[in-house]
């Protein structure tokens, strides 16, 4: 199993804090940093365009990338680009985000998200492997080419339960390593588990009411958000790390949530010795 870390962006200095944090995790030996595009943040796109020269030997991927705001076309367009100006190291990530999102902020529909995603993907990856499209639908209509000759094809990852991802790879007919499962999680290397479970449950209290993490919750019999994150000493951590791999995870990748100095270099040492083995 991949180990990667994952970060957000600082709005005050997007481009200075990616490469510092794209820098940091390449030293550390981490062969991909994965970062979040938040509705209320800076585009993440942009920020990696100017970021990733500044930063070779490193892979990089994003988060859950809306595709209500934009048209496959213009998400090909930007993808395709960056890969150009990245070489070919950028992994993007798509999704539908939230209700509370799409139609509290940008008045879109929400519903039949299931429907808009597949129509959204029917025009989007012809597009990113520079073929030409014509996938008219009732939600999302996709018609033409782009002529980026140069660009390398990024991956477009969804989020979806690994069997249910690799039942539906194999119903089409595509062999089971064509797909890779990738689980984005809280994590901390500590003596004090009660203090992190505590502060666990309060910084991503927010995933316990909403509903597709609420789903997820659910279906572990878990609580809250604390309940899924992977907490305790080397050992403990490495042992749900173990878990994870053999669940059929194929990238682990880290949210170290530790404030303090000590707690977050004690968290990456061991991701760094796990994923040495």
């Amino acid at each position: 199993m991949r180990i990667s870390v994952i970060t957000g962006l600082d709005n005050a200095s997007p481009v200075e804090s990616c490469v510092r944090e794209l820098t940091q995790a390449r030293d550390e030996g981490f062969a991909r940093l994965w970062m979040t595009q938040m509705p209320y943040d800076v585009d993440l796109l942009t920020v990696l365009a100017a970021a990733l020269p500044e930063v070779p030997g490193i892979e990089v991927a994003s988060g859950v990338v809306p595709i209500q705001n934009q048209h496959p076309m213009l998400l090909a367009q930007r993808a395709l680009t960056l890969n150009i100006i990245g070489d070919g190291r950028f992994t993007l990530g798509i999704g539908v985000t939230h209700r509370a999102v799409t139609e509290g902020m940008w008045g879109i529909s929400w519903d039949r998200s299931v429907k808009r995603l597949s129509e959204y993907l029917n025009g989007l990856l012809p597009l990113l492997a520079k073929e030409q499209v014509d996938a008219p639908g009732e939600l999302v209509t996709t018609r033409g080419a782009l002529q980026i000759p140069n660009a390398p094809t990024p991956k477009t990852l969804r989020e979806h339960v690994g069997p249910t991802l690799r039942a539906g790879a194999a119903d089409a007919g595509r062999e089971d390593g064509s797909v890779a499962v990738a689980a984005a999680l809280p994590i901390s290397v500590t003596d004090d588990v009660a203090k992190l479970r505590s502060l666990a449950a309060q910084q991503f209290a927010m995933y316990g009411h909403l509903p597709s993490y609420r789903a997820m919750l659910d279906r572990e019999g878990f609580n809250g958000p604390e309940d899924a994150a992977l907490i305790g000493d080397e050992s403990t951590v490495s042992h749900q790390l173990d878990e994870l791999r053999d669940a059929g995870v194929d990238e682990f990748v880290s949210i170290p949530f530790d404030p303090s100095a000590e707690g977050a270099q004690r968290t990456r040492a061991c991701l760094r010795t796990w994923g040495s083995r």
